[in-house]
């Protein structure tokens, strides 16, 4: 039952597959490369082995999300296999330039939106009015809908824009 529910979701974000539509080259860039990335990263091998297909998921795209950003600090309470395994020098703790939460602990605070840091609020489908809080807050500059997760980009540099993609 689970396998026809993902599929479905699958079939109805369709049209919002590997960049699709996006006008900006550095929004496309990152759902190619960073969101929808198919090739085979060097520890994709050695991480994750055993996880079911969803935490394997989300994991390789927090991998690739470290792997990207490589920041000092990263704040999570879960995957930090994943997390560390894409930036060996960051260190898991409080204030990271990638922080990974909840749906149901998301505050709109300014400690979430810091200025060049990049948020993923988990399982933004359990409660859709804490996502729209989010995309309607002006600090949340760049936010990605993949239906599992939600990504913000925080950048006062650029204009605000919302993407649905198909993950």
């Amino acid at each position: 039952m689970q396998y026809i529910c993902h599929l479905w979701v699958w079939l109805i974000r369709i049209c919002h597959c590997r960049g699709f539509g996006i006008q900006s080259p550095t929004d496309y860039w990152f759902v190619r490369y960073v969101i929808n990335e198919h090739w085979p990263y060097y520890q994709y091998s050695e991480i994750g082995n055993g996880d079911d297909w969803l935490t394997r998921k989300l994991g390789l795209l927090y991998f690739r999300l470290a792997n990207w950003l490589q920041p000092a600090v990263i704040t999570s309470s879960s995957y930090h296999e994943y997390l560390l395994a894409g930036c060996h020098s960051a260190r898991i703790g409080q204030g990271g330039q990638l922080t990974i939460i909840h749906a149901n602990e998301a505050v709109l605070s300014d400690a979430l939106f810091q200025e060049q840091s990049v948020v993923v609020i988990e399982n933004i489908q359990t409660d859709k009015t804490i996502w729209q809080h989010i995309k309607d807050d002006p600090r949340a500059t760049i936010t990605f809908d993949l239906y599992y997760c939600g990504i913000i980009i925080c950048d006062s540099k650029r204009n605000k824009k919302n993407y649905i993609i198909n993950f």
